[in-house]
């Protein structure tokens, strides 16, 4: 417990320079505001301060992120105008809106592909093998606009006729999956569900955690959750955020920041990856796992 107070501590500390929240000031004079999901692992707020000046000094304006608990948050702020970029999750991507206000910018590779698991975790000591197995116990989802922490547990239990609303004893969001493997590590859930890539980033960064839980589940692969920009956003500032978010795989100081992020490099945006995100939301919106 201690060590979560002491990180949301220095992330209010921190806001001043690194995150701030959007402001009204006219486009040419306000800085470029990025905001920032559950989907990133905020364990290193000295990367961030990092990401920061390498985007600044290849886009020509100043760069803030902007952090928010819960993707629901940060789509709204996409939507007004009060950011310009994202990295969200593939879930809210598929989402219809009318009129759309976003676009795909760039999508991650991790391990060699643009793309990553659910993973069910319980505790090491758990007996479960299955999902099926915690049944009446404490789930630990992340956000209700997941996909990996939300909707794919729920399809996985659908596809076994079961109910997803009356399945577990008690559930609870914790808007965060670095915080969902810590309750099932400390025991405050039985089960959970998390993006694979936080669980594996952890695993390297976090050890004692991780160790203290274990994968009974793996769903199919999704597309890794993306990067977006805002389409009503300025296109030459889109142009050049786009090239140097692809770019940084192409020189030393981009090399470096993604291996602190576990990633092989950032690359073109592929709607179609995001496929079997869409089909399975639309088949859980109709009842038809």
């Amino acid at each position: 417990m201690t060590s979560r107070i002491t990180r949301r501590t220095a992330l209010t500390l921190i806001g001043a320079s690194a995150f701030i929240r959007p402001g009204r000031a006219a486009d040419d004079e306000r800085p470029v505001r990025f905001g920032l999901t559950a989907v990133v692992v905020r364990e290193n707020l000295q990367f961030f301060e990092r990401w920061r000046h390498y985007l600044e000094q290849r886009v020509g304006r100043s760069v803030r992120f902007v952090q928010r608990r819960s993707y629901r948050e940060i789509m709204g702020l996409l939507q007004t105008g009060e950011i310009d970029f994202a990295w969200i999750c593939g879930y809210p991507y598929v989402q219809r809106r009318e009129p759309e206000f976003i676009d795909l910018m760039a999508v991650p590779t991790f391990q060699g592909e643009p793309l990553y698991y659910s993973y069910i975790i319980v505790h090491r000591d758990n007996p479960a093998t299955s999902l099926t197995d915690l049944k009446g116990k404490v789930f630990a989802y992340s956000d209700p606009d997941s996909n990996s922490g939300y909707l794919v547990p729920r399809y996985l239990l659908s596809n076994t006729g079961a109910s997803p609303d009356s399945f577990f004893r008690l559930t609870f969001f914790t808007y965060n999956h670095a915080e969902t493997v810590e309750a099932i590590a400390n025991r405050v859930a039985d089960g959970g569900a998390v993006d694979s890539y936080v669980w594996e980033f952890m695993a390297k960064m976090r050890p004692s955690l991780t160790e203290r839980t274990k994968i009974i589940a793996r769903s199919q692969k999704f597309g890794f959750p993306p990067l977006v920009m805002r389409s009503a956003t300025d296109h030459e500032l889109k142009r050049r955020m786009q090239a140097a978010i692809l770019g940084m795989r192409e020189d030393i100081d981009g090399r470096a920041l993604l291996a602190e992020l576990s990633l092989d490099r950032f690359s073109p945006p592929n709607a179609a990856l995001f496929d079997g995100i869409r089909t399975v939301a639309q088949r859980m919106n109709e009842g038809k796992p």
